[in-house]
């Protein structure tokens, strides 16, 4: 179920009135927030809600016991274990197969033909943070089956996060919501605000410059190639990006408090800053389940520039099953590290930042392109169309050019101005409020282009 949909409409205008009406019902009002995330997840397929379900089993034992450290290690093992079989499987036997076929001998296996369960490895990084999180002491244990069934199916980002740590999200199922306490203004911002980089930027710009551009590289000229990367770019910050702020939105409407998880990301001026505010829930977990664990930069210049190696490369391994996303990771690490041996001081004038930014965005806009290519022998074609100075113009439009240039023009919005949005949508009354919603889903709609494209990070 997609969120921009009349499908979920429908599903969270039932949904939202029955909530309130049990919230202070602890049982009635947990059980109902489980049937409708699982069959908010259940409608993509319904045969994964199984595996739903055993990755709330396994967390829920090995979190009883977590203080073990041999209970915690076959718990995350067990987590990374399904993860794998289904992310990577038929990955290593497609390139064990290329590999014996090169040497002239017969394959061996043949691909399974997964099918990747939509969001397994942010329900999968879920569980791993309660188990440990509990063994370290940082959240406690909890005894009932389902609050883990909750906290790991939660629907609103269930399938493309943000990722929910346990001492975040546990402690509000304990609480009574207060419909006293809720935001509007917030909540329909955000709302408003995902809906409208989802459906009319990110489209748009991928129906119109970066999937013909990926698809053949060669059919376009260097400029074109340059203006789709871009355009990948800003596709890519407002597709994910709009699928958190419905998410924080939606949880807010129903007295969830979701931390931030973009922050304005193409305003870095260092690709350290550009991974603070970039997919913050996923950037702050492999600095806390990875990055220091495997000893951060307490262990010296040398270990510490491993250890943020590492912590990419996996980062890229994440994402995706291809060599590609494996060279994705490596350019973020070897970056990352090359401005710890480079810049020893963040550039603190107008001037170092805005060179900053530059070099920045386009190191990241540079990495983009292996990670949207299907496979690594067309991001070379894609290099190579870059600097082959082919003439082409025609995908570049004032219709296109102006949605990138709102795309980057997001990450400058004076937060002043957000909050008086905020306000203004408070100042609304029940009726007027309701009134300025259906008008601007139906204005959505006559901007939306045909058909409604999946988020990009259902396939991760």
């Amino acid at each position: 179920m997609l969120f921009p949909t009349l499908e979920f409409a429908l599903f969270f205008f039932l949904l939202f009135p029955l909530y309130w009406l049990v919230k202070d019902k602890s049982v009635l009002r947990k059980g109902l927030l489980i049937v409708a995330s699982y069959f908010f997840y259940g409608y993509w397929d319904v045969r994964f809600i199984f595996l739903l379900f055993l990755s709330s089993l396994i967390n829920w034992l090995v979190g009883l016991k977590a203080e073990k450290r041999l209970i915690l290690a076959l718990g995350v093992g067990l987590n990374l274990s399904i993860l794998f079989f289904f992310k990577y499987a038929d990955f290593l036997i497609r390139s064990l197969n290329n590999l014996l076929l090169q040497q002239g001998r017969e394959i061996l296996l043949k691909p399974m033909g997964l099918i990747l369960p939509v969001g397994i490895s942010f329900f999968t990084f879920q569980g791993i943070s309660y188990i440990v999180d509990v063994h370290r002491g940082d959240t406690e244990k909890r005894s009932r089956f389902s609050d883990i069934l909750l906290y790991i199916s939660f629907f609103p980002q269930l399938v493309a996060g943000p990722i929910l740590r346990s001492d975040v999200f546990l402690p509000q199922i304990d609480r009574t919501p207060d419909p006293s306490s809720l935001n509007i203004g917030f909540a329909l911002r955000k709302i408003f605000s995902g809906l409208f980089k989802k459906i009319v930027i990110a489209n748009y710009l991928a129906s119109l410059a970066a999937d013909p551009a990926f698809l053949n590289p060669g059919d376009y000229g260097s400029w074109e190639l340059l203006f789709a990367a871009y355009a990948y770019g800003v596709q890519i910050f407002c597709d994910f990006s709009a699928y958190s702020d419905i998410a924080i939105g939606v949880a807010n409407l129903l007295g969830f408090h979701f931390p931030e998880n973009f922050d304005k990301p193409y305003r870095s001026s260092s690709l350290k800053e550009f991974w603070r505010r970039w997919h913050i829930s996923l950037s702050s977990w492999l600095r806390d389940y990875l990055y220091i664990p495997l000893g951060g930069s307490r262990k010296g210049k040398g270990r510490t520039y491993l250890n943020l190696f590492l912590t990419m490369l996996l980062g890229g391994i994440w994402h995706g099953a291809g060599w590609n996303f494996v060279l994705w990771g490596c350019i973020h690490g070897f970056w990352l590290i090359g401005e710890r041996l480079i810049i020893k001081k963040s550039a603190s004038t107008m001037t170092g930042r805005l060179v900053g930014r530059i070099i920045t965005f386009h190191v990241v806009t540079a990495a983009w392109i292996f990670f949207r290519a299907p496979d690594f022998p067309l991001a070379l074609n894609y290099f190579q169309g870059l600097f082959a100075f082919r003439p082409g113009w025609t995908m570049i439009t004032p219709f296109t050019g102006l949605l990138l240039f709102i795309g980057i023009a997001l990450h400058f919005i004076p937060p002043q101005w957000e909050k008086g949005l905020e306000n203004g949508i408070n100042r609304l009354s029940a009726f007027f409020t309701a009134l300025f919603s259906g008008l601007y889903f139906i204005l959505l709609q006559i901007l939306a282009p045909e058909g409604m494209a999946p988020f990009i990070y259902f396939q991760f």
